[in-house]
């Protein structure tokens, strides 16, 4: 198993990892950047706009995820998972998997020709399953790196990418690579995942084709969505009546997530002004327990929502179910006026709340907290640092928390690992981009 020695390893290629590296090397370290899936950007590049100053997301991600790919002290692994990560003197050794794009990162050239010869449609990810793309891809426009990544689970092995691949890049030989990342300091950046839609069973989620999780609408609400205008999947229809059904995964100790996940007012208050942009004559409709509006310019963002027309209506949500038109038909109570009643809509969003990402076996003891989230057991003092040396966190790893004060974290933790660098390891003689080996690109 080859061996890659940096000066920090930072886990996870969302905004808060792009933000942590691109501090770290800026600062002259030496820095590996490991994300699971084909291109960095996280769950921010999928988003449309951002709260609350609306905007673009696009605009903002995509020049930190072009910093960190053309950095000459970073060193990206997509497509890749860390495995284990265990301490090894004052730094840390992490194992991590190669997965196989077959295609020689190299070589391409991101011309997508590979992409239109393919004759095989598989849902794409990207858009949440919403849309289609091909078997094999560049996993979306503005992905980083621009390389395509084969399906091999519904590719037919037919040959027709590679034929039409004008750089020979395509390589049906690929097999996955394991190798090691040693490194004085590490940064968790792990991110989250949203509750599952179909946790809260009265709702039905999993059964209505109308009701659907806030990610779903980001890219129904983005220009580069997969219907180009909101549409509701079931039928095609385009909606008139659209309901958001607050603390759909959060604050409920039956689904053993009894914390505020704090950005689901703000994204629902969010999607709601842009579809009342989107369609001048539908009409939203908010179903809250509380609105938690607490960070700068929140509360005049939710004012601005309802100046705008959108309907808030206090009420707990106890079910949601559809007519024989596969409207989605929502039982709400009515806390202000002390009565049910049902309302029916043309599309729900489950306001989903966060959840943390899937664990890492990191062998170093008991990491997580009793939510599930990165432990960090002096916030005060030390805000990004886990129970272990040298072992940092940021962003949605610890907890909820928007994208402002994922890069604010972001920043933090660089500057702690900076610290423990500084003390503990010390600089890498060789560039993170000359540490290649036999490691797909």
């Amino acid at each position: 198993m080859s061996a890659l020695h940096f000066d920090a390893l930072v886990v996870g290629g969302g905004i808060a990892g792009l933000q942590t590296a691109v501090d770290l090397a800026d600062q002259g370290f030496q820095v590996a950047l490991v994300e699971r899936e084909p291109s960095v950007g996280g769950k921010m590049i999928t988003l449309s706009k951002v709260f609350p100053t609306l905007d673009c997301a696009s605009c903002i991600t995509t020049p930190k995820m072009a910093a960190t790919a053309h950095h000459p002290n970073i060193r990206m692994f997509t497509y890749a998972e860390v495995q284990s990560i265990r301490k090894q003197g004052a730094g840390s050794v992490a194992t991590v998997l190669q997965k196989p794009r077959f295609v020689d990162g190299a070589k391409c050239t991101g011309c997508m020709l590979c992409e239109y010869a393919c004759p095989i449609t598989v849902p794409n990810a990207f858009d949440q399953d919403l849309g289609a793309y091909r078997a094999i891809r560049v996993p979306f426009p503005t992905a980083v790196p621009q390389t395509a990544v084969l399906d091999a689970e519904s590719c037919l092995f037919c040959g027709k990418c590679e034929t039409v691949c004008p750089v020979d890049a395509i390589d049906f030989t690929q097999k996955p690579e394991t190798f090691s990342i040693h490194a004085t300091a590490v940064v968790l950046a792990t991110g989250f995942k949203l509750t599952p839609i179909d946790a809260k069973k009265e709702y039905n989620a999993s059964k209505l084709r109308n009701v659907i999780d806030p990610l779903m609408m980001e890219r129904l609400l983005a220009p580069t969505g997969p219907y180009g205008r909101i549409l509701r999947p079931g039928d095609g229809k385009e909606p008139t009546s659209i309901a958001y059904v607050q603390c759909a995964g959060s604050r409920d100790k039956s689904l053993g997530v009894e914390y505020c996940s704090r950005v689901c007012c703000m994204y629902a208050i969010k999607q709601a002004m842009l579809i009342t942009g989107a369609l001048p004559l539908g009409e939203v409709t908010i179903y809250y327990m509380d609105i938690r509006t607490f960070g700068k310019g929140h509360e005049q963002f939710y004012q601005n929502a309802k100046a705008m027309g959108v309907n808030f209506v206090r009420g707990k949500v106890a079910a949601i179910h559809e007519d024989e038109n596969h409207n989605p038909i929502v039982k709400v109570e009515l806390t202000e006026e002390g009565r049910v009643e049902e309302r029916t809509h043309d599309l729900v969003v489950l306001s989903l709340g966060m959840l943390p990402a899937e664990d890492l076996s990191l062998d170093l003891g008991n990491q997580r907290g009793v939510d599930g989230f990165v432990h960090i057991p002096n916030p005060n003092s030390a805000p990004n640092s886990t129970e272990q040396p040298g072992i940092f966190s940021t962003g949605t790893a610890m907890g909820p928390m928007d994208i402002v004060d994922s890069i604010v974290t972001a920043s933090a933790a660089a500057s702690a690992a900076s610290a423990y660098i500084r003390e503990f390891g010390g600089l890498v003689a060789e560039p993170a981009e000359t540490q290649k080996e036999a490691i797909y690109a």
